[in-house]
């Protein structure tokens, strides 16, 4: 007795058509998701493209839109058992705040250059990620419902490297908050927050113009002290 092996084309043609009702049952999932979604995850979304395009424009009122975005992010993470993102976005909203306050008592001072990481930078780095993700994990685990604590605390440890970066202006602060958003929008579908997860994927198209246009600037300020 033995087994005949199909050959690579049909193989590849039963492939495609599994990867094809993937797709199309995902596809199903979330916009039976959207549908169901109530307003106030879409308050929140909308509030979030809004402090985007407002950040873009340098105008203040980015802080107060991404207040309330948040805020309300907070309570709706909290009701799908998104420990460690509440965390994260209660630590959002004291940076807004903060900026908000630097914006008007700092606005006509220049700005910290932006830059590369260092090797004592990439060290603390991973510490953060390392210890915060073993922390997170561990009290998910054993002190919450949660039925994601891997998933969750690995999402927000490198979104808190992520923004640690951001506050030093250095470009590879893109780099983990996309690390951060790339999980995060599986994570969010799979908790039927599809907007959120739309949101998600638009910040993490952002970040990487970010990256683009941050790498520019440092080549340009390069060929300006040459």
């Amino acid at each position: 007795m033995y087994l005949r092996m199909a050959s690579p084309g049909v193989m590849l043609k039963t492939t495609y058509k599994i990867n094809r009702m993937s797709i199309y049952n995902w596809g199903t999932l979330v916009l039976q998701q959207i549908k169901e979604t109530g307003v106030i995850q879409w308050l929140a979304v909308i509030l979030g493209i809004a402090e985007v395009f407002l950040a873009k424009s340098n105008k203040i009122w980015l802080y107060p839109a991404g207040i309330a975005s948040t805020a309300i992010s907070v309570y709706i993470l909290f009701a799908v058992g998104l420990y460690a993102e509440c965390l994260l976005n209660l630590y959002y909203i004291t940076m807004s705040i903060y900026g908000w306050w630097y914006w008007v008592k700092k606005k006509d001072k220049p700005a910290i250059k932006i830059s590369y990481c260092s090797r004592n930078e990439w060290v603390i780095v991973s510490l953060i990620i390392i210890l915060s993700f073993a922390i997170l994990s561990l009290l998910l685990k054993y002190y919450t419902p949660s039925t994601v604590p891997v998933w969750d605390a690995w999402v927000s440890a490198t979104a808190w490297a992520g923004m640690w970066l951001l506050s030093r202006r250095k470009i590879e602060n893109w780099i983990l908050l996309n690390i951060s958003n790339l999980f995060a929008i599986p994570l969010l579908v799979y908790k039927q927050l599809p907007l959120f997860a739309g949101l998600t994927l638009f910040l993490f198209i952002v970040a990487v113009f970010g990256y683009k246009e941050w790498r520019t600037k440092i080549f340009e300020e390069k060929i300006a002290i040459a």
